[in-house]
């Protein structure tokens, strides 16, 4: 029984990193809570195997590395799940055996990633994730791009410190249009709102967080001191005080109207603009918080009702196989019509060859289909009683649907892929189309049909052929004619002066979406300086990390790539950045290279303001480096290169003192300090989240 107690660990653990660090979930939340129900159960049976770090005696972490870390000064707890009706009764019926009649404040449980807002005399002073509970992530830049969060509150009754818990959402509208641009760009698309609100708060850029369109709800207020002595009222305050409060929340007397409440949010969160995936119930009375306390998990006074995901239940006709544009193969099943969630639903994911495994899924099964995240329909589960005797496993396919070339699958990736890329005809599609796209070169008139048939035809093989195509031969296409073949000769001849930045988009670099590539054509200047970089180098731009630096050396590192760029480059394509303003001399011919944090500005402006007076930014550390910019939490390997180089070391105050003309003296070993932002973890009665 041990060894079993082990391995349910061991695979929440992992659960647990690709949820909170990773926001990648791999099973649902409900078989989450099935396997922490079973291994608490276990653990229940076997004291003798007990672990203090076992994953039922912790809450899960989102820590990741590049944000300071902060120490909550109340603990942020999560809070304990029922999918049972008659579970949330029994905890109904706890309290007020304990504490008598008692009111319950009722809520919608938001569907998306906990944070905790705080406001100094009325002005918001930071904002911190849940973390592990103890600690987490100061997001406060990007808490400031949210609109419905307000920056300073209005009243005169505030309390001098006040913290607010609540929670980060992304709403449907926004998280269709994302998943849009994504799709477009030829990235993964996120699977549910929670996952794309997760990983848009963890962005190094506040300005694509404020792009991106994200909510917060605050839904409970933490500190001394209060204005009222019971969670509703304070609520109301914290309205009062402009701050988004729910208006979906009621105060329950019994549990008939809980029950009420329950059922009545079940129905009509279907038609609600974000997802919701249950509801809260709070004992209301603060004093009555205090004396039930909490568990080392759990606050012992409110409890989540989580609703089961809405199913259906239809036939698996066939399974089609589709090739994207980088040869990622992605399983799609083809459903008998079936209803779901007020649409007809008739194909759904598979997503890859070991979720088909894992489910057991077979042509003809009975197969349960939900929305993933109320947006993406997939397939979660086989009706086995209706699985007929003549029966056989599902056999993934080995070659490419559409060229049949062998597949190869990628260590550490769930998918196939079709490694043909230059014969293999929707990928080569694929690339022409994201090639024409409006975020790319813009060039209109050649829709995805067009692009196509000039494939089919054999006047476009790759992006360059674009230019080489003659308008008399567009105009003897179907549907087209002169004037057709004009405009696009017209938009050709525009977008040879389409931005470098864009120009990179458009090739179709594995993971290197529209502002991946703006951060790189920033960081390098020109197609030359990225084609040449190493693994080290690409790594060193913002937002791009071991996997994306491969996959650009891989491009390059291909001859019929290299081949295309230069073709590119002589019909006059952008291949480096346009010349940019600048506001001195002060620099010139000085050569920085910048790494860590820095108080006043980000790194994007620093390296703004060394090109505006007239230096250079370099990816790394060598002879030709004369100034080491250095913030918090610098490099190691950077800092140690300098100082046996003898490169200078300037801090954030030097380099300001530089560009305003003033002379400093700098020692090429300058003592750096790392910054430990943390409040006064000061104890309060109750578990607060």
């Amino acid at each position: 029984m041990q060894k079993t107690i082990e391995q349910l660990r061991d695979k929440l653990n992992l659960l647990n990193y690709k949820y909170y660090v990773e926001a990648n979930p791999e099973v649902s939340d409900y078989e989450y809570d099935q396997l922490l129900c079973q291994l608490q159960q276990l653990e229940a049976q076997y004291p003798q195997f007990f672990d203090p770090n076992s994953p039922t005696q912790r809450v899960g972490s989102d820590l990741a590395n590049s944000f300071n870390s902060v120490e909550h000064r109340y603990p942020m707890l999560s809070l304990s799940n029922t999918y049972s009706l008659e579970e949330l009764r029994d905890f109904v019926g706890r309290i007020e055996r304990e504490e008598g009649e008692s009111e319950f404040v009722c809520e919608l449980k938001f569907d998306g990633t906990a944070i905790s807002i705080i406001y100094e005399n009325g002005r918001l002073l930071r904002a911190v994730t849940r973390g592990d509970g103890v600690r987490g992530d100061d997001v406060t830049a990007n808490i400031r791009t949210i609109r419905s969060v307000p920056l300073v509150l209005r009243g005169d009754d505030i309390p001098p410190y006040l913290e607010m818990r609540g929670e980060v959402i992304m709403p449907h509208a926004s998280f269709n249009r994302l998943n849009a641009e994504r799709e477009e760009a030829g990235e993964n698309p996120f699977a549910n709102p929670r996952n794309a609100a997760a990983g848009t708060i963890k962005l190094q850029n506040s300005a694509e967080v404020a792009r991106r369109g994200l909510d917060c709800f605050l839904y409970y207020m933490v500190g001394e001191g209060l204005p009222c002595d019971n969670h509703w009222d304070n609520l109301q305050k914290a309205r009062s005080w402009g701050l988004k409060i729910s208006d979906r929340m009621v105060k329950c007397h019994s549990w008939s109207e809980i029950e009420n409440f329950i059922t009545t949010t079940d129905t009509e969160r279907a038609s609600l603009p974000y997802d919701t995936d249950g509801a809260v119930i709070k004992l209301n009375d603060y004093a009555k918080q205090r004396r039930l306390g909490s568990t080392a998990k759990a606050p012992r006074w409110a409890v989540a009702y989580k609703f089961k995901a809405e199913q259906a239940l239809s036939r698996l006709l066939s399974v089609d196989f589709q090739v994207g544009r980088t040869g990622a193969i992605t399983p799609v099943a083809n459903l008998e019509p079936v209803q779901l969630a007020g649409t007809v639903v008739k194909r759904a994911s598979l997503h890859n060859a070991d979720q088909i495994a894992l489910l057991d899924v077979r042509l003809g099964d009975m197969v349960y289909v939900e929305k993933g995240g109320e947006i993406i329909p997939k397939i979660t589960g086989v009706e086995l009683s209706e699985r007929g005797a003549e029966s056989v496993p599902f056999d993934y396919i080995k070659t490419c649907p559409e060229c049949g070339t062998p597949l190869v699958r990628i260590e550490g990736e769930a998918k196939h892929y079709c490694p043909n890329s230059e014969g293999c005809a929707p990928q080569i599609v694929g690339r022409l189309i994201h090639f024409l796209s409006r975020k790319a070169m813009n060039i209109e008139g050649i829709g995805d049909e067009t692009a196509e048939l000039l494939y089919r035809c054999g006047l476009v093989r790759d992006v360059a052929d674009f230019y080489d195509v003659k308008p008399q031969q567009i105009a003897a296409l179907p549907r087209m004619g002169v004037k057709s073949a004009e405009n696009i000769m017209r938009q050709l001849e525009a977008s040879r002066k389409v931005p470098f930045a864009r120009v990179l988009f458009a090739l179709g670099i594995r993971f290197v979406g529209e502002t991946t590539a703006k951060y790189l054509a920033a960081h390098f200047g020109s197609m030359d300086a990225l084609a040449s970089a190493s693994l080290e180098e690409l790594a060193e731009a913002d937002e791009v990390g071991e996997k994306i630096a491969a996959s650009i050396r891989a491009f390059f590192d291909d001859e019929t790539n290299r081949k295309i760029v230069a073709r590119l480059r002589e019909v006059g394509l952008q291949m480096e950045e346009g010349e940019k303003q600048t506001l001195s001399t002060l620099l010139d011919g000085v050569s920085i290279v910048i790494s860590g944090s820095f108080e006043r500005h980000s790194r994007d402006e620093l390296k703004a303001l060394i090109e505006l007076h007239g230096g250079k930014n370099l990816a790394s550390v060598s002879g030709a480096t004369d100034y080491l910019l250095a913030g918090d939490k610098i490099g190691p390997a950077k800092l140690q290169k300098a100082t046996k180089l003898g490169v200078k070391i300037i801090s954030e105050s030097d380099f300001e003192s530089m560009i305003e003309g003033a002379e400093i003296v700098v020692s090429p070993e300058v003592k750096i300090e790392e910054k430990h932002h943390s409040e006064e973890n000061n104890s309060i009665q109750g578990v607060l989240f």
